[in-house]
């Protein structure tokens, strides 16, 4: 091999040899860089299936605290999928912190109301077995699931905000005057010290 064949061959290999070694940090960089923004990303929560629907937190007539006024306050859950959830240790709660822990499992496509009263439950309805009312006229109502996350969360009549869910067409201001009593019955956790006279 002549002289200038061996200078071409030399210079062609040293080429070669920074453009691999400049390539290679470049490469583990990018790739840490990425690794980083995964461990860096939060990965949002995947959408529930379950969610809270109509709301009726102030039953018609008069509120006499009878059986039946009591069950004419109810919440929906709805299951959009198909597929049946578990909801057994979901629990249901307004912002005095009154508890309505379910045991039951919602087929796909269909919903269940929890009413405030006493009642038999099904797969349609579910009972506090309350002996008062739950739901303020300016409330929150949320849904958790068996480890505590938040579902969903409806929001109506609080002040200096627009209502997130009516249950119905009645002025917002219009007051119950009435307290919530202790939890009782089956299906909702005990949650004393809570009481307040909380109609506006």
């Amino acid at each position: 091999m002549s002289r200038t064949a061996r200078r071409i061959t030399a210079t062609v290999l040293a080429s070669g040899a920074l453009l691999a070694a400049a390539a290679l940090p470049a490469a583990a960089d990018g790739h840490g860089r990425g690794h980083d923004r995964g461990h860096d990303r939060v990965q949002p929560a995947p959408r529930s299936s379950i969610v809270l629907g109509q709301i009726q937190y102030d039953s018609p007539g008069r509120d006499n605290r009878s059986n039946r006024s009591l069950n004419d306050e109810w919440v929906t859950v709805t299951n959009t999928s198909r597929q049946a959830v578990n909801l057994r240790g979901w629990t249901l709660t307004d912002e005095s912190r009154r508890t309505y822990r379910f045991d039951l499992r919602l087929a796909g496509r269909s919903s269940v109301r929890v009413h405030t009263g006493v009642g038999r439950d099904s797969r349609t309805d579910v009972f506090q077995d309350r002996e008062n009312y739950v739901w303020d006229n300016s409330d929150t109502a949320t849904l958790r699931d068996a480890r505590g996350r938040k579902i969903d969360q409806k929001a109506w009549g609080h002040r200096g905000g627009r209502d997130d869910h009516r249950g119905h067409d009645r002025d917002d201001h219009r007051g119950h005057g009435r307290g919530h009593d202790d939890n009782r019955g089956h299906g909702h956790d005990d949650n004393r010290g809570h009481d307040r006279d909380h109609r506006r």
